[in-house]
């Protein structure tokens, strides 16, 4: 339950809203047309939000009226149960929202007949927005690929050794190791729903250059070193996730201030879920969900439960099985697995596959 002392922050832009606890509703929405919006916005004044001078709002002969690009996926979240989340924000704020009709693409557009009420309604539906996306599973994320062919080649070495010397461990078998050219850092994931919204996240992505990687990294070159394995929580001899670390050093720690703050640029952004935190650098090796998704995308913790309570939800649901590393944790602590130069941070995309084997490729940012 959500604390109401502590409510939810959206951040949208610049700007900040606080998500007030809504009246619990027992509705059934197996249909699109049935979809209940649970996360509403603040009920407050239809001119809640007179303060937004930015917002370009187009005079009209009747009023006013605002384009809003949103992708048509996110439509149904807007619309609500029968139309009755559209119908509030109407009613509330004294406007018309028209939405494109299903299987059609184009901006939501808001008419009415005070710029107040255009404004108030566009905050609405930017705070819908923004949850649902949240509740999407991500399409991209933001990766250091690490495919030098001396890393690999020393990975290949460790997971040959892990499969002689601890045969027979509980839940150790090759298909939770990651695929060599898919090694990598995560950055963080995204939910991108159109071409428009890839093009943006690349905007900011290179944006990044001049405003990061310059005044950081100075063209000095990050080539930290490999070494050491990890686990993810409390119990080695039951662990899901493995990972390779970085050294620390004058390298990791330009890396870390580079990375917290791209991951801080892109949270604003609204396509990247907020982190609260450093982000946490490391190299995954050996997972469990590869069991089931050999994909390899790995993503970060509080997002990976996220994503397992949803499929607990789902009637085929087969439990994670972990593996015991008390064995592989002893023997191969302190393996080395090289010298790294890290030259691009890319925008990964989740499904995709390159030609050399990594994640498909929608844009990168290059390094010194």
């Amino acid at each position: 339950m959500m604390d109401v002392l502590r409510p939810q922050i959206i951040h949208i832009g610049d700007r900040c809203y606080r998500k007030n606890p809504s009246l619990h509703r027992d509705v059934e929405a197996d249909e699109e047309e049935d979809f209940n919006e649970s996360a509403e916005p603040i009920d407050c004044g239809w001119n809640d939000e007179v303060c937004d001078f930015q917002t370009p709002i187009e005079e009209t002969e009747n009023g006013f009226q605002l384009s809003i690009d949103i992708p048509s996926a996110l439509f149904k979240h807007v619309i609500g149960r029968k139309g009755e989340t559209r119908r509030r924000i109407e009613n509330e704020t004294k406007t018309q929202v028209r939405i494109p009709k299903a299987g059609q693409e184009g901006p939501i557009v808001i008419v009415g007949a005070e710029r107040k009420g255009i404004i108030s309604a566009k905050t609405r539906i930017d705070v819908i927005v923004s949850t649902a996306r949240q509740k999407e599973q991500f399409t991209h994320f933001l990766s250091i690929p690490i495919t030098s062919a001396e890393v690999t080649n020393r990975f290949l070495e460790f997971k040959e050794d892990v499969l002689r010397e601890c045969d027979g461990d509980r839940g150790i078998d090759s298909t939770i190791f990651q695929k060599p050219e898919k090694l990598h850092l995560t950055l963080g994931t995204l939910v991108l729903l159109s071409e428009s919204e890839v093009q943006q996240t690349l905007d900011i992505l290179q944006q990044c250059h001049e405003d990061l990687v310059c005044p950081i990294l100075k063209g000095q070159m990050l080539c930290p070193r490999i070494q050491g394995v990890e686990y993810m929580n409390d119990d080695p001899s039951c662990v899901d996730v493995l990972y390779a670390k970085l050294e620390p050093g004058e390298d990791l720690d330009r890396l870390q201030i580079l990375v917290d703050r791209i991951v801080e640029k892109f949270s604003l952004s609204g396509f990247m879920q907020e982190s609260y935190g450093s982000v946490k650098l490391h190299i995954t090796i050996m997972n469990t969900l590869m069991r089931r998704d050999p994909s390899g995308a790995t993503v970060p913790r509080h997002q990976d439960r996220k994503s397992r309570s949803n499929d607990q939800r789902g009637s085929q649901h087969k439990e994670r099985e972990s593996f015991n590393a008390l064995s592989v944790l002893k023997k191969f602590g302190e393996f080395d697995f090289g010298e790294y130069h890290i030259r691009t941070i890319h925008l990964s995309q989740k499904l995709g596959v390159a030609k050399d084997g990594y994640y498909g490729c929608s844009g990168s940012l290059l390094l010194p």
